[in-house]
């Protein structure tokens, strides 16, 4: 029986990838002929797997026993798989997900003091302060309401901090940037609560407010884009939240640092100042070079980053296909750009549909690596014209002594074995 050797499979690989770029039928024509080389030559009928029994129908599906996706936990900057009880966050596993949407159960998780599991038929929304009204809602008032589905992605600010100081060779994507993701969203709007509540005109500011042991609680600017965008939502990818995320309600800021968006939701009080919680002095500031702190530094920037290959994988020497996920708080991803030898010459890369406004896409390149060493990074533009920094930049303006918001180029080394590691730039 004849197999195919690599260099054959490599060629189907490549000529597979011709095919997806060429718009015109006598070039496709001429690719589709080599590629259907591949099954004539795979064996015959008995190769194919046989037909299997499988178990009875169940009430809920698990994954396969072959796929394995967990989140890993951290509970310092780079000090990463921890025992839970030790953990302060645990991170989604980028380089294991395919398309832009993340599973309920991988999204990144962060807690000051657990995840309660609060009962919806006692749990209720106080919202007061400067209001006509002060009201106390159910959630059966608040489901009874007109609610909208939104997809927006959602980011820890201390997305990244990994790589503020140095670049630990043993870091994988989902070490240094899990810490972000992306749901389908469905919930009340916050402009619709503020109606029903008469809030005054003159309520600039929101206090939010959760229901853990912590009171985790921030102060929130009403501009007119929070006021259009923010939910209070209690389902997230077409199910009731989970209890690390919020359940029964949380808010929704898109855009902002993930702490402004509270889990276990129990209170809004509108005011015409900032409320200057514990978590906005003592917490969710950002030390400059000065040695003064930024207070209410709430937008994620435009940021990018290479899922595969990313670090600890390895590859081989001729076609391979990059592939990473885009995403700003600013607005919608635009352009990405990659580069395959360290940034000194940049392609740009095919962005896949749907792009939304402060959603994540998955962007892809074909590339064919020579086996010599080098560096592959991208960069992502925003419809605002907002670009992603190279490292350097971004810790000239900010400093080494930061924490968080950082969006610098996410830099991977290959070596001439095709190992990849995280480097700096």
């Amino acid at each position: 029986m004849m197999t195919i050797d690599e260099k054959e499979k490599q060629a189907l690989l490549a000529a597979s990838a011709t095919l997806a770029r060429r718009k015109f039928l006598g070039v496709a024509g001429t690719v589709m002929a080599a590629a259907v080389v591949a099954p004539a030559r795979a064996g015959s009928l008995a190769d194919v797997p046989a037909r299997q029994v499988g178990p009875s129908i169940s009430v809920a599906s698990d994954r396969s026993k072959y796929v394995h996706l967990k989140r890993v936990t951290e509970a310092t900057p780079g000090k990463l798989n921890v025992d839970p009880g030790l953990a302060i966050n645990s991170k989604t596993p980028l380089d294991k997900l395919v398309g832009s949407i993340t599973p309920s159960d991988m999204h990144y998780e962060r807690s000051h003091s657990g995840s309660p599991d609060l009962d919806p038929d006692r749990h209720q929304l106080l919202i007061h302060g400067m209001t006509r009204k002060e009201l106390v809602f159910s959630m059966d008032e608040l489901r009874a309401m007109p609610c909208v589905s939104r997809l927006y992605f959602m980011e820890c600010s201390g997305n990244g901090w990994e790589n503020w100081k140095n670049a630990d060779p043993e870091l994988t994507v989902q070490d240094t940037h899990g810490l972000v993701s992306m749901h389908e969203w469905t919930g009340v709007r916050l402009a619709y609560l503020m109606e029903l509540v008469g809030a005054e005109r003159n309520s600039t500011w929101m206090l939010a407010e959760g229901g853990d042991a912590a009171g985790v609680a921030r102060s929130i600017p009403l501009t007119a884009e929070i006021l259009d965008e923010t939910l209070v939502a209690y389902a997230q990818n077409g199910e009731p939240l989970r209890p690390a995320h919020g359940f029964p309600i949380r808010l929704l800021v898109p855009g902002m640092e993930g702490n402004l968006s509270i889990k276990w939701l129990r209170r809004l009080k509108f005011g015409n100042e900032p409320f200057m919680t514990r978590w906005e002095t003592a917490r969710y500031t950002q030390l400059l070079p000065n040695g003064k702190a930024r207070q209410f530094q709430l937008y994620q920037e435009v940021n990018s980053v290479i899922t595969s290959p990313s670090g600890k994988m390895r590859i081989r020497p001729g076609y391979n296909r990059i592939s990473g996920l885009a995403w700003s708080g600013r607005g919608k991803i635009v352009n990405v750009e990659i580069s395959t030898d360290g940034g000194v010459n940049w392609r740009q890369a095919q962005i896949n549909a749907p792009v939304l406004h402060k959603a994540q896409v998955r962007f892809h390149q074909d590339w064919t690596w020579d086996g010599r060493p080098t560096r592959i990074v991208s960069r992502s533009t925003d419809d605002k014209g907002h670009v992603q920094p190279d490292r350097e930049s971004l810790i000239a303006t900010m400093g080494e002594n930061a924490l968080f918001h950082y969006n610098g180029q996410q830099t991977w080394a290959i070596d001439a074995d095709g190992r990849v590691t995280n480097v700096l730039s």
